[in-house]
């Protein structure tokens, strides 16, 4: 069952991909082989990465690919760079309408059995698909692999997301996910979903978060399987503009609050309609990255706080607690994670400021340092 539908805006369409040849079905160590990969891309104003993004795309070594690139309305001089792959790829383009209604449209254009949803920023290992395959399976969602942080000049540095000592198999990965609503996963890139899992969401509604990979990560490990590919497949682009740099604006951090309670509100309807266990109720609670989260966003815009009932003595008692629950994460982490959100809550107004900046923003710094 679909959640419901928007209002779509009137998009204008150029098909630019030739027929695309049928690969053969391969077997492999889990199921019959997924045939088509879709690659969907939706970009704004990100001229500068995106042919890259394209290419990586196209360069990737499995027989059947499509590309659907959504332009939702640049005023930079992505339209040319679109252009310039005539012959490969469909493009469409759409007033602004931001990144959800811009998914929405990729994803009802495209026929992969297979849909990558690839940030205009990042790019794809020629590997990637061929990884993917392997490991799939009839009950997977999702198969996810690892990120190489690179920065505006395609140079790496810094860890792999997520940075993982083990393989974690897909039922660890549900009970952590019911558990806490998260698990370890890369942001959207990185993920590989089974069309008839994402059938299931799209297309995405205004009711539900405005970025799509929100909808979809939390969902996956409630729905099937989340199977882990460790290798570094896709390289993650960090060059400050992102809007995952949360210093950027105080009030990012409320907002991210928001959306983790908007996102556990989507996960326990589409459950319910679908017939699926719900997360536990008090899972945000238990959500160590959402602690992090509650903690600045209580200490800098504690007026926009989003949270109900929350507070820095209830984020500090969560903070405790969460030494002693076992996840992904091992002891040292935990502790390192409880010891930063405590002295956030508990610091003067300014010390606070400088850690929550050398948590969140110091690494988009770095890698425009780097570039620049």
């Amino acid at each position: 069952m679909a959640v419901h539908p928007d209002t779509e805006p009137v998009q204008r369409s150029t098909a630019f991909t030739d027929d695309v040849r049928a690969a053969p079905r391969a077997q492999t160590g889990h199921s019959i082989s997924p045939r088509r990969f879709s690659i969907l891309i939706a970009n704004y104003n990100y001229d500068r990465f995106l042919g890259r993004a394209i290419e990586s795309a196209l360069a990737m070594d499995w027989p059947d690919i499509e590309v659907i690139v959504v332009d939702d309305g640049s005023t930079d001089n992505s339209r040319e760079v679109i252009e310039s792959f005539a012959g490969s790829i469909t493009a469409i383009y759409q007033d602004n309408s931001g990144q959800r209604i811009a998914n929405n449209a990729a994803f009802a254009q495209s026929t992969g059995d297979v849909v990558v949803f690839l940030d205009a920023d990042d790019a794809l290992e020629p590997g990637f698909a061929t990884a993917v395959a392997a490991a799939w399976g009839p009950a997977v969602t999702k198969v996810q692999v690892q990120m190489q942080l690179i920065d505006a000049e395609d140079r790496p540095f810094g860890d792999l997301i997520p940075d993982l000592s083990f393989r974690p198999e897909p039922a660890q990965i549900t009970a952590w996910a019911r558990s806490s609503t998260e698990y370890p996963t890369p942001p959207g890139s990185a993920n590989a979903y089974a069309r008839r899992f994402l059938e299931q969401l799209f297309p995405i509604g205004p009711e539900h978060d405005s970025a799509t990979d929100s909808t979809c990560l939390a969902l996956a490990p409630l729905m099937g399987d989340v199977v882990t590919v460790v290798e570094p497949l896709v390289l993650y682009r960090q060059h400050g503009a992102n809007d995952s740099n949360l210093g950027t604006r105080p009030d990012k951090f409320a907002r991210e609050v928001a959306r983790a309670i908007k996102r556990q509100h989507t996960a326990e309807v589409i459950c319910a309609q679908q017939g699926v266990e719900l997360p536990r109720p008090d899972s945000l609670r238990r959500s160590r990255h959402l602690l992090q989260l509650r903690a600045a966003s209580l200490r800098l815009t504690p007026e926009c706080h989003p949270m109900p009932g929350d507070g820095r003595l209830t984020a500090g008692i969560d903070a405790i607690g969460s030494v002693f629950r076992r996840n992904f994460d091992p002891l040292k982490k935990r502790v390192i994670v409880a010891g930063w959100v405590l002295a956030v809550l508990a610091a003067p107004a300014p010390l606070a400021r400088k850690l929550i900046h050398k948590r969140f923003t110091e690494r988009f710094e770095n890698s425009e340092a780097a570039t620049g």
